[in-house]
């Protein structure tokens, strides 16, 4: 077992899922499903500052695989998320919201 002393830093819950995409996107022969790592992806996508730009295609291939209850409740959730966006979005929409938006877009069309 490690010692305090060669621990790393504790790194974040972002930092930890975006980590598990990177091993999963080189086939890493240590990667293994972890599903706390996976609904962490899942709930913070559609944020650029949780999922930086450079890592949403890599997020949305992994998307591509999903199987089962996982890819329904996704599908579900960002149907959800357009409805109320289009409802809320009688004004002009900012930034954030656009960017929300065009990944949900990207989401349903590459899952329904």
């Amino acid at each position: 077992m490690a010692t305090a002393q060669h621990l790393p830093a504790k790194r974040s819950g972002a930092q930890l899922a975006l980590d598990y995409l990177c091993g999963w996107a080189q086939k890493q022969g240590d990667w293994r499903f972890q599903k706390t790592r996976q609904t962490w992806l899942l709930v913070h996508m559609y944020d650029s500052d949780q999922v930086p730009d450079e890592h949403f295609p890599t997020l949305l291939a992994y998307l591509a695989g999903l199987k089962g209850q996982a890819r329904e409740l996704t599908v579900q959730k960002a149907e959800a998320l357009m409805r109320e966006l289009d409802e809320a979005g009688a004004g002009s929409p900012d930034r954030p919201l656009l960017e929300k938006t065009r990944r949900i877009r990207q989401v349903l069309q590459l899952l329904s």
